[in-house]
């Protein structure tokens, strides 16, 4: 699905001179590399301020510590399609998930749905920008403001984005994100950051992070130990500076794949932006399971995200929803299929791909004629 060696090697001149740098220091932990990244990504996000945790779910559980969010009378809603990590950062802050159903173009997060969803104990929207695509978080604002909850943004599959022109800070004091190996900005483990143009803010989720501490051994509020890893600072800072031209390179893919299948009429890329950051290239297929066992046989790896949609999952149960009630999202969990994508991608391989997915449907379709006949 990708091939990380690639950018490794791109690179390799920025990252070995980081890592250098961290051996001559010796400091571990909190010290010169994530500081630096941290300006670095703010700064490449449009946002004034930028705290690095351990995770992308570390990053939404702190913010919505920071929103004042962690009982269990307390409701945060997002979309039913999204990583379970998602649903699984409001269990650790302490509140209950519920989910909103997906507008069934562009797979979403559905402002009216989730509108119609809202209770007296919703005390947070977290809106998932999926795919690389941003979600209509314009809508979702008022909605939110409407009765006081927080607005806490899932931007892990969206480094880069804006949306219509504006960076995602403009819409809220918080824009989580993963750099989780595969991601657009993805370091060699685990790490994740909050975005946040709001000096307080940033203040106290530097403290959340870190046991409540300044730099003593004094907690001064309920927090946790969850900090952005030196050595994989020392990556991302080298990554970051790739960014915008992976992310166009992502995009040169995406057309490929687009163009090749275009008249397949077994397939449907799931709406995206023009101006998407291309995180996953996700199509709707029919018979799709047979897809993926073909595409196995020849070499090719896919993945489904995600094959479940969040309300069904056993962990997540007492939300309240059965099977049928959010139906976008469950439909959308039994079509849909991620294909290869990464940066530097050969054009060949594109190819390839989308030409083995049409030998599929025009062998399939001989097949099934010659079963009816």
């Amino acid at each position: 699905m990708v091939n990380l060696k690639l950018l490794l090697d791109a690179t390799a001149g920025a990252w070995q001179a980081n890592l250098r740098s961290l051996f001559e220091r010796m400091h571990f932990v909190l010290g010169e590399q994530v500081s630096s990244f941290e300006g670095e990504f703010a700064a490449a996000m449009g946002a004034r301020y930028a705290v690095g945790v351990g995770t992308g779910t570390a990053a939404i559980e702190i913010a919505l510590r920071d929103a004042g969010i962690g009982h269990r009378q307390q409701q945060a809603l997002t979309s039913a399609l999204t990583s379970p990590f998602t649903a699984l950062a409001v269990l650790a802050a302490g509140a209950s998930p519920r989910f909103a159903d997906v507008n069934p173009e562009s797979l979403q997060m559905d402002p009216d749905d989730a509108g119609n969803r809202i209770t007296r104990s919703t005390a947070a929207l977290i809106p998932v920008h999926l795919y690389g695509q941003t979600c209509e978080i314009e809508r979702l604002r008022p909605l939110a403001r409407g009765i006081g909850a927080a607005l806490i943004q899932d931007a892990c599959q969206a480094h880069g984005a804006r949306r219509n022109g504006r960076p995602l800070t403009e819409f809220s004091p918080y824009v989580a994100y993963s750099f989780y190996p595969t991601k657009n900005l993805g370091c060699l483990g685990d790490g994740g950051a909050i975005a946040t143009s709001s000096a307080s803010a940033a203040n106290r989720l530097r403290l959340l992070r870190d046991g409540g501490r300044k730099g003593d051994q004094v907690c001064r509020l309920p927090s946790v130990n969850s900090r952005l890893d030196e050595m994989q600072a020392c990556y991302l800072r080298a990554f970051l500076g790739k960014l915008e031209e992976w992310n166009a390179d992502r995009a040169r893919t995406v057309a490929l794949y687009d163009g090749v299948l275009a008249d397949c009429e077994a397939v449907r890329p799931v709406r995206r932006e023009s101006v998407s950051v291309h995180h996953l290239y996700v199509i709707r297929a029919k018979r799709r399971e047979r897809l993926r066992d073909y595409l196995k046989s020849r070499g090719i790896m896919t993945a489904v995200h995600y094959p479940v949609p969040l309300h069904l999952h056993p962990a997540f149960l007492e939300c309240g929803l059965r099977r049928g009630d959010l139906p976008h999202s469950e439909r959308a969990c039994r079509e849909i299929l991620s294909l290869p994508l990464w940066p530097l991608m050969p054009e060949s391989t594109a190819l390839h791909v989308a030409g083995e997915i049409r030998s599929f449907y025009r062998t399939f379709s001989g097949l099934a004629g010659r079963s009816q006949a």
